[in-house]
């Protein structure tokens, strides 16, 4: 009986000792920053690039405005237009995005590429209190601009990013969501570390959102996705009073398959929600 309490003793003890790390270690797992190659300057030729500096407490966020292009801005001269908010990946910084958003900006919508803070350039160190508070300062920034409609505000998140975004629904108003392999929550993962929810510093309650989230969504999901479990995107498309679901059949990285397909799926959707006309 002596040794049975001796090792349950000495399991608990190391129990205990696993979830103290865990508890420790869960940012640089969720932010792997510092495995994320940033160039020294952001050097980018795109026109209608702007390049901006937000203050928060974290100290400095950079945010790239990417305007519509040349005809599309000759054709709604001086019109307000559409934003597009993107919020990328654990592993990207905004340096990846800026060739790909041309397939929006020719939609005639005005794009926002926000970065975390303590990722590429910016101040601070990432956790969801300091992503949340510079998405929305560069929100209430950016919604002022004679250039930007207000009442078609687009939050678009990848991955983690779909967290970001969420936290930004639920305090600002926007006229549509687009989720794209995206979870449910972080503590929904508590159980493959066997560790107890409550240790999960950023929950990122993105089913909580959607489920007040009373605006179109669209959920976009691999089938095969080895890391963020399809059934996250099921749930999340479930939940949304206004959804759209579309599958795909790739994983977590090489979703979505087919870039041109994609966005065009997305212009549809935008189209549907009477953000853009076709």
């Amino acid at each position: 009986m002596k040794s049975l309490i001796s090792a349950a003793s000495w399991i608990l003890i190391l129990y205990f000792s696993y979830c103290t790390l865990l508890f420790f270690l869960q940012r640089y797992i969720l932010f792997p920053r510092d495995l994320i190659q940033v160039p020294l300057s952001s050097q980018t030729s795109v026109q209608g690039l702007e390049k901006l500096w937000i203050n928060s407490d974290q100290g400095k966020t950079e945010a790239w405005f990417i305007k519509p292009g040349q005809s599309v801005n000759q054709i709604q001269s001086n019109k307000p237009a559409p934003l597009l908010i993107f919020a990328h990946g654990n592993a990207e910084i905004i340096d990846f995005w800026v060739d790909e958003f041309k397939n929006v900006t020719d939609m005639g919508i005005n794009v926002l590429l926000v970065e975390y803070p303590g990722y590429g350039r910016s101040d601070g160190i990432p956790s969801q209190t300091s992503i949340t508070e510079a998405f929305i300062r560069v929100y209430d920034m950016i919604i002022s601009r004679p250039d930007v409609d207000p009442e078609k505000i687009i939050l678009m998140g990848r991955s983690l990013g779909g967290g970001a975004v969420c936290q930004v629904a639920a305090n600002r108003p926007c006229a549509a969501l687009i989720l794209m392999s995206t979870f449910i929550s972080t503590k929904s993962f508590s159980k493959k570390y066997f560790v107890p929810d409550f240790l999960m510093r950023d929950p990122f309650d993105n089913l909580e959102v959607i489920k007040n989230y009373p605006n179109p969504v669209l959920v976009i999901h691999g089938k095969k996705d080895e890391v963020i479990p399809f059934e996250h995107g099921k749930i999340l498309a479930e939940t949304a009073s206004k959804s759209t679901r579309i599958e795909y059949m790739c994983g977590h990285n090489d979703c979505p398959p087919d870039w041109k397909n994609f966005w065009q799926d997305v212009k549809n959707f935008l189209n549907s929600a009477g953000i853009i006309q076709l």
